[in-house]
């Protein structure tokens, strides 16, 4: 607080993902506290109208490590797809080296969890991990019992019996790694990140296409771009 009051900024990172948060999260399997942007006020003791940009950090493709529900997670059939993508994308814990479970994009999730971020633009993380696939899905809904769900269900044991709806896009089979200009990348990558934008309803901001801090695409006209030019 002494530092806004002084007019710096001051760019808070959260540690857990959205969908772990304790009050919006897939409730039991969740952490202890508040992860989502407003966690920040809470944990930091920040007036919520401190907060003036929410940036989602995003894969474009769905982990979890755990046990819970995951309605679009590799399997039967899918799985060796599964592996492929936690090997590229070295999905492994951090402190426990626990594999992570991998799964397609999940827009529906995604836009629940910048429905209650209020996300202003998102980083898509790791788009060259998908540089081998012949297609990718993205699931754009729910369907429980055979009706179209119209919010996440806030109870796990729904989730567990979701039928994803996917939509499916071609891959590009091209090396994304190090592509630093949108300009660069392949058509297909490119329509894929465009795509993933629409369905959010969020912008754009960066995308990652490998591991070095220098693979990077900077949107500059992006709220993200904007943030880093003040």
């Amino acid at each position: 607080n002494r530092a806004l009051r002084e007019g710096q900024t001051v760019l808070v990172e959260g540690a857990q993902a959205a969908l772990l948060d304790v009050d919006h999260g897939t409730y039991p399997f969740v952490t202890s506290s508040s992860t989502t942007s407003g966690g920040a006020c809470v944990g930091l003791g920040l007036a919520p109208q401190r907060v003036t940009g929410v940036l989602g950090i995003v894969r474009t493709y769905t982990t979890r490590v755990g046990e819970g529900p995951f309605p679009t997670e590799m399997v039967e059939g899918e799985d060796e797809i599964g592996q492929m993508i936690r090997e590229r994308g070295r999905e492994y814990g951090a402190s426990t080296g626990r594999p992570r479970r991998c799964g397609w994009f999940d827009a529906f999730a995604t836009r629940y969890a910048a429905e209650i971020n209020g996300f202003d633009c998102v980083a898509l993380t790791k788009l060259d991990v998908l540089d081998t696939l012949d297609e990718i899905k993205v699931c754009v809904g729910y369907q429980l019992d055979g009706r179209t769900v119209e919010s996440l269900p806030a109870v796990s044991k729904d989730l567990r019996r979701i039928e994803p709806i996917y939509e499916t896009l071609p891959g590009w089979k091209t090396s994304t790694e190090g592509v630093t200009e949108l300009a660069d990348l392949p058509p297909a990558a490119r329509a894929y990140v465009d795509y993933l934008s629409q369905q959010l309803g969020v912008p754009v901001g960066l995308v990652s296409t490998g591991p070095d801090r220098a693979h990077t695409i900077l949107l500059r006209d992006s709220a993200l771009g904007h943030w880093l030019e003040d």
